[in-house]
């Protein structure tokens, strides 16, 4: 009988494959960690969040196109409906979103960059409307289209004891169509260049004005998870960097 030239412990043997396997399984987390699943909604948010052709564009989406390769991940889009992004959010299904602070009903529960771009939220009253927006008591007795799951903490007091009346719908663009054909409807409710790009883009911008005042002007940034912060703090130098070279204006001019 032939002796085998050499005979390693078995012992030795499991330990090989089984750090063999280990290195796999480490560089398929590592692969997966690799990717950042950015929320764009099944509707988007035009002219931030672009979904009607065969790949997303618009101003957030492009800032973090150009952002998160540069920080090593690839960058996945997933389109979540609003109600349901902030559990899917802190459940790790999806890695970030577009959000103002303002807009999350728990911030405190997750990470915020730097602003991206600024919103101003406004009233769009039908072109033949007498109404005027200053202050809230303008608006008493009135119905106001919004979004679905838009949050308004500075009209809320309102909304809360119908002193302003709110109804939502759950595209963007109808809030404009309800105003219209709706007479138990009184004004839209929406960023100011959101509602421009939306009037635009439904040959509707000779059929609304909007009020000179706004209810608020928040900051447009990337919510994460909270234990996100390195990503976030990368993503904010990154971010100050574009908005020196010229890169960011270079995206917003895309779409003024």
């Amino acid at each position: 009988m032939k002796k085998p030239l050499f005979k390693l412990p078995v012992t030795a043997i499991l330990l090989s494959l089984l750090a063999t396997f280990s290195g796999i399984a480490v560089a398929e987390v590592d692969n997966q960690e690799r990717v950042f699943r950015f929320n764009i909604s099944p509707n988007g948010y035009p002219p931030y969040l672009i979904v009607d052709g065969s790949k997303p564009s618009g101003i957030m989406w492009d800032v973090v196109n150009l952002i998160v390769p540069r920080l090593g991940y690839d960058v996945e889009p997933v389109k979540i409906p609003r109600k349901r992004v902030d559990p899917m959010l802190a459940d790790g299904y999806i890695d970030g979103t577009p959000r103002a602070i303002e807009w999350t009903k728990e911030p405190e529960k997750f990470r915020f960059t730097n602003p991206v771009v600024h919103v101003e939220e406004v009233f769009f009253f039908p072109r033949n409307s007498d109404l005027e927006y200053k202050h809230p008591t303008d608006l008493y007795g009135k119905t106001i289209v919004t979004p679905l799951g838009y949050h308004y903490p500075f009209l809320e007091p309102y909304f809360k004891d119908n002193r302003i009346k709110r109804f939502d719908v759950s595209r963007d663009r109808e809030i404009f169509t309800f105003v219209l054909h709706g007479e138990q409807f009184h004004a839209a409710l929406a960023d100011r260049l959101v509602g421009q790009w939306i009037l635009k883009n439904e040959g509707l911008t000779e059929h609304f004005r909007s009020s000179l005042e706004g209810i608020s002007q928040f900051g447009f940034r990337i919510m994460v998870r909270k234990d996100w912060e390195e990503f976030a703090e990368a993503f904010n130098q990154e971010l100050a960097a574009i908005r020196e070279n010229g890169e960011l204006d270079a995206i917003l001019s895309n779409y003024r």
